[in-house]
Formats: structure tokens, C-alpha cells, sequence
């Protein structure tokens, strides 16, 4: 059978591990990567690291997490986390939209207006009678990534305007971004919503704020988080915030690739399920390669994966995307089929990390 789990890790958590073991109360932080339908893969694994193994120890732990990741790290709140992961896959699987056509008769998206809307009603459907469990958890700092536009992505105008002055604001976001990530913050500033508790990254290697996550503002906090550009819109004004528009989490911190080694001691460990190696800083810097190496801010991360090999045995060959929803725009029930199998699979990385836990084969681990 296919190895199906890589763990991958940084170089103090790498040594602190072969003289320790992984233990679930070295745990200090626990982050979840933007990324959409590829985190459907890591529910299972999400399942039982917060239902079971980390329930057998007790120490504080930050949980921070980016567009779909802060939806799971919110889940992870809940008294009852595992049945909240398991609507989580349910939901997510269960998406589809009536169709829409333009005037020639080809089936188009449908508008950002139209997905927001539906968006919104989701979440307090998914955690209208949870929302006090995830905002005073006893042991689970809640950090919600989102990105506050500046300049041409501070959103004042409406209609032809504002799109056009979002497609400026994005073009020179990229620029801006390739000539030097910092760059990027002229446009763009990571914002994190907190329902207690200091970051639990050092923020100097990009421009940053936190406020503080309470009710009034969870909704519009956590949505804004999932918010890509022209497939949702802004949301604008968050409460308690300052004025302006705030989008996906993953534009700032695609991965979560944080200064973590800056905040923590060399026994703190960060665990990061997710569905590559490779930690990428932010979404615009998918394209460039160079980017995409480990750094001295993870050092005390370990990284959960798929193998690549094994992804290959999924449906279609691969991790689901949100490319399948264009693929299967007019097959939901293939779709349905596909992403429900890749989840059935995704068993297995639960399986083999049980196994790991079990037996501590440190030679599994490679370098992050």
C-alpha cells in the first residue's frame, strides 16, 4: 500500500522530537493554511488531533488560520468538535448553485454578490448555536487571519468603479509583492481578530494588527477571512475595526508561514496539517518558486502531509481544488462522488499518524 502521510519538520522541532517523542503537550499552536476544497483532505486528520489527542493534555493552545483553515480552526472550538468536522465536510461537499447563463447562452459564475450572500447564510447556520462555545474556549486562543485593504483595495467606490479600482488595487499588489513582500503592505495589512491572547508569532516581518473577536463581529470576521477576490466581495467596516474593506486571509498568509521562532521556546512545537510540504508566505506568491522554501520562522514547526505518490491514487489523480467546481459545473453528483471520495480515502493519513504517534519512528521525520 502507498505511504500515504509525509511529516515534515522544522530543525528545532526535529531535534526536539528525537530526544521527546511527539507529544500531544508540546503542542502550542496549531495553524490552518488557506486553500479551499484541498482542505477537505485534512478534516479527518483535524478530527482526531482536537477529538482525541490533544483532549489528553492540557496546556493553552493558539489556533490561528486563513480562509478555509480559520473555518476548521473555529471548528475545533466547538464542545463537540468532531460532529462540527463532520458537517464541516458534509457542507462543504453539499455546495452547488443554480446555474447562470449570460446573454449568449453560456453558463457563467455566478456574482460575487450572490456567493457572499449565500456565504453568510452558511456560517450562522453552521455556528449560530456554537458561537459562545468557539469565543470562550477554555484552552483555545482563536486567531482569525484576515487582510485589510489600503489604497486602491480600500474599497469606497460601487459598481464599474469599484471593480476597476479592485483589479488596479490587485495589479499593483502583485508588483508590488515581487519586487519584496513587505512592499505588499502599502496595500494590503494582515489583520487578526483574537478572542484572547497575544499572537502567538512575532508580526515585525509584516505589516500587522489585532483586534480583538467578540460577537458582534465573528461573522463578518470569519467571512471576511474566506473572501477571494471576484469570487466574493469585501466585507466592508468589520465592527469593531477600522473603516475599510477586508478580504481573504490568504492574500497575507496563504499558508501561515508566521515568524513563529520569533515568540516561542525551542519546546513549543506548531502543528500544521496541511496538503503540500511547502509553507507559501502568501497567495501571490504561488507563481514564484523561490519563495516557497522553509525559512528560520519555522523552526519550531512540524508539517502534516499527503505524499505525493498517494495523492496520485486519489479521484482524478489528485487533491481536490477548486478548479473541480468549473469542471463539475453542470455534474454535481460527479463532484459529489469525487470530493466524497477523496475524504474516504483521507482515512488513511489519520491512520498512519495514529501509527506514528504509537510507534515515534523519528527517521520518518524529514526536514521541513
Amino acid at each position: 500500500m502507498t505511504q500515504a502521510l509525509a511529516i515534515y519538520a522544522g530543525k528545532k522541532a526535529k531535534a526536539h522530537i528525537a530526544k521527546n517523542g511527539l507529544q500531544a503537550k508540546d503542542i502550542r499552536v496549531v495553524a490552518g493554511a488557506a486553500g479551499g476544497p484541498k482542505g477537505l483532505l485534512l478534516l479527518g486528520l483535524d478530527k482526531f488531533i482536537f477529538g482525541e489527542w490533544l483532549k489528553t493534555s492540557g496546556q493553552p493552545v493558539d489556533l490561528l488560520g486563513a480562509s478555509i483553515g480559520a473555518w476548521r480552526m473555529a471548528t475545533a472550538c466547538m464542545d463537540n468538535c468532531e460532529a462540527g468536522f463532520d458537517r464541516l465536510t458534509k457542507d462543504y461537499i453539499a455546495q452547488d448553485y443554480e446555474p447562470v447563463y449570460n446573454q449568449r447562452g453560456k453558463r457563467v459564475m455566478p456574482s460575487a454578490e450572490f456567493v457572499s450572500t449565500e456565504f453568510s447564510k452558511a456560517l450562522v447556520s453552521f455556528f449560530e448555536n456554537h458561537l459562545q462555545e468557539v469565543l470562550n474556549h477554555p484552552r483555545y486562543n482563536l486567531h482569525i487571519i484576515t487582510s485589510r485593504g489600503r489604497g486602491f483595495l480600500r474599497q469606497t467606490d460601487t459598481g464599474q468603479r469599484l471593480q476597476a479600482r479592485t483589479v488596479l488595487g490587485f495589479a499593483g499588489a502583485y508588483f508590488a509583492n515581487l519586487a519584496n513582500r513587505r512592499a505588499m503592505g502599502a496595500l494590503m495589512e494582515r489583520v487578526a481578530f483574537s478572542n484572547r491572547g497575544e499572537l502567538p508569532f512575532a508580526s515585525n516581518d509584516y505589516a500587522t494588527r489585532q483586534l480583538k473577536l467578540v460577537e458582534a463581529n465573528f461573522y463578518e470576521a470569519l467571512q471576511a477571512s474566506c473572501s477571494i477576490p471576484f469570487v466574493l466581495n469585501a466585507v466592508n467596516d468589520v465592527a469593531g475595526a477600522p473603516r475599510g474593506s477586508y478580504w481573504d486571509g490568504g492574500l497575507t498568509d496563504y499558508h501561515c508561514h508566521m515568524n513563529y521562532a520569533g515568540k516561542l521556546r525551542d519546546d513549543e512545537i506548531v502543528l500544521v496539517p496541511h496538503f503540500q510540504q511547502h509553507l507559501i508566505a502568501g497567495w501571490l506568491d504561488k507563481s514564484l518558486k523561490w519563495r516557497h522554501k522553509s525559512t528560520a520562522f519555522l523552526d519550531n514547526v512540524v508539517v502534516l502531509a499527503p505524499t505525493a505518490e498517494w495523492a496520485r491514487t486519489l479521484p482524478n489523480g489528485k487533491i481536490p481544488d477548486r478548479q473541480d467546481f468549473h469542471t463539475y459545473a453542470d455534474n454535481f453528483a460527479g463532484r459529489e462522488k469525487v470530493w466524497s471520495g477523496a475524504v474516504s480515502q483521507s482515512e488513511q493519513l489519520v491512520r498512519e499518524f495514529k501509527g506514528f504517534l504509537s510507534q515515534q519512528d523519528h527517521q520518518r521525520i524529514q526536514a521541513l
